[in-house]
């Protein structure tokens, strides 16, 4: 039973991520994420009383998925800028691999579902990140910036650099992605 339970709802969640990717929160009914998924409407209400609760659902989920990518192999890293590089490969590698999950982070993040207390709740997963960030500020390699704007920077700089891949299809992959991070190192290191 429990199998089930969980297939219903991963059902659900794979139908609204594809769904909001193609038509928007506005754009599409919790009838048409229940029909997609297979399931009845009633059943999505079961597992998400709301859409919000949907909306933030998935968020949870997709953004946790990321949160364990960014941070893999980071700390086998020697310097402060290689494990900061190596989280930029996770997330942008990520970004290209996940490509519907990497656009609806961007549309809930610029959406009115996104509350203060999700925003807490997901910043849990990312005290390795704001860990990195304070280490960076502390001995000195990241230039003087509130800590938030430089997540926001490194975090908006890969959505950059995932559109210019995607959309402009240069040669060399690896290239691009290094050449992202350079701007970047560039843009947040003490000069």
């Amino acid at each position: 039973m429990k199998k089930q339970v969980e297939d219903k709802k991963a059902a659900l969640l794979e139908a609204a991520l594809k769904l909001f990717t193609e038509r928007g929160f506005h754009g599409t009914s919790t009838a048409q994420i229940s029909k997609e998924a297979g399931v009845a409407t009633g059943t999505l209400f079961n597992y998400f009383p709301t859409k919000e609760d949907l909306i933030n659902g998935l968020y949870f989920e997709v953004k946790g998925d990321l949160s364990r990518k960014m941070g893999k192999d980071v700390q086998t890293q020697n310097t402060f800028k290689e494990k900061l590089r190596k989280m930029w490969y996770n997330l942008v590698e990520w970004g290209l691999d996940n490509q519907e999950e990497f656009l609806f982070v961007g549309q809930f993040c610029s959406s009115p579902y996104i509350t203060s207390h999700t925003r807490e709740v997901v910043m849990e997963e990312y005290v390795f990140f704001h860990d990195l960030v304070a280490e960076g500020l502390a001995n000195g390699e990241l230039g003087d910036y509130p800590p938030e704007m430089i997540t926001s920077m490194f975090y908006q700089s890969s959505r950059t650099i995932v559109d210019y891949i995607l959309y402009s299809e240069p040669k060399d992959r690896n290239k691009a992605i290094e050449d992202g991070f350079k701007v970047v190192w560039e843009g947040l290191a003490r000069k």
